[in-house]
């Protein structure tokens, strides 16, 4: 099985790199621009592995993405290359909807091209496998649970480029016959997380004896998902999901945000302890702008159709993520020299108060 991943380097990529060469033994050809949060040391259990190459290439660069595919020629592509983070998309919108829409564009056109070249054997057993986000969404109430049906609802510029880039793939199925298959996934984390993000940045900040920020009050629910069992089910759907169909990906996991930093303290608490329980550490602080309330999937189609089910509890992946951070410090710590857990997405005071004054 050949394998083209793109985003191969960033956190949710690189768990499925490390998956699909060192359990499945498939070749891999991983693609990724390396911004920021794409990290070539998330790839170091592979580095040397026989299997696998790297190639380092913006997915909206039509020429790259063409001599990609000309020369490694996959059975598959799994596009995972987005920009991903809420905050920044605050802020930046543009490089969100520059790499998330553009780019799945040239990437689709450059698969369908390549597609077109096969055989009809090959044509049907091809998969072209667009990895989304629950944000899609929107916001849920207190009740329910977020299905494949559920209507499209995005809060930030960031969830808006990314139901962009899942319309342009389910179009590309239906206008060209290009087998695609969507997955839309709950809030991942885990190992190799770029320390930006609330579980990784609440770690590293109570290591280092810093303020750990909440938002608002801490109840906005997320529905948590580890990073190795999204891997699993990305496997999964690229090989049995059918074409034109989303695949949710939850791990029935919903906590609470004030929750979940309140169970990094206590288990950093009884694994490193320290002068003062590191709860005292928390501060709530403005709220996001557009934050949503409350995220929960509904993977009943993934778990009944592909026999999918979440091997980690909250528990039990958040004290192995913890871990893991504890022992590879090697890893985070030049991360931490460029992001040392300074909040983002704030909007500048002024333009907000100007955006008010036109409103009325």
């Amino acid at each position: 099985m050949r394998v083209l991943v793109t985003g191969g380097a960033g956190f949710i990529g690189s768990a499925l790199v490390r998956y699909l060469v060192q359990e499945l033994g498939y070749d891999v050809l991983t693609v990724d621009k390396l911004t920021y949060a794409g990290n070539l040391a998330s790839l170091t259990l592979v580095a040397d592995s026989p299997n696998h190459r790297f190639v380092k290439a913006d997915i909206c660069d039509a020429a790259a993405m063409a001599a990609a595919f000309a020369e490694f020629r996959p059975d598959r592509v799994m596009h995972l290359a987005a920009e991903s983070h809420v905050d920044r998309s605050i802020t930046g919108a543009a490089e969100f909807i520059q790499t998330n829409v553009l780019g799945t564009f040239t990437l689709l056109e450059a698969s369908r091209a390549y597609w077109m070249t096969l055989t009809p054997p090959q044509q049907t057993a091809f998969r072209f496998l667009h990895v989304s986000t629950d944000e899609v969404y929107g916001s849920l109430g207190a009740e329910g649970l977020f299905a494949e049906t559920t209507p499209y609802d995005p809060s930030s510029p960031y969830s808006a480029s990314k139901a962009a880039s899942d319309h342009l793939a389910k179009a590309w199925q239906r206008t060209y016959g290009l087998p695609v298959v969507v997955s839309n996934c709950s809030n991942n984390y885990g190992p190799y997380h770029f320390p930006e993000k609330l579980i990784p940045l609440t770690i590293l900040n109570a290591l280092e004896g810093k303020s750990l920020p909440v938002y608002g009050r801490g109840d906005n629910i997320r529905d948590w998902l580890h990073v190795d069992d999204h891997a699993r089910a990305l496997d999964l759907i690229a090989a049995r999901g059918r074409p034109g169909e989303t695949y949710n990906v939850g791990g029935r996991n919903e906590r609470r945000n004030i929750d979940v930093v309140l169970s990094i303290c206590a288990i950093l608490d009884d694994l490193r302890p320290d002068a003062a329980p590191r709860s005292d550490l928390i501060a709530f602080v403005e709220d996001r702008p557009g934050h949503d309330a409350r995220y929960a999937i509904d993977a009943t189609r993934l778990e009944t159709e592909l026999g999918w089910r979440a091997s980690y509890t909250f528990d039990s992946g958040i004290e192995q993520t913890i871990r893991w951070y504890l022992d590879n410090d090697w890893w985070w710590t030049p991360l931490r020299a460029r992001h040392a857990g300074e909040r983002l997405g704030l909007l500048e005071k002024t333009a907000t108060a100007a955006l008010e004054g036109e409103s009325h």
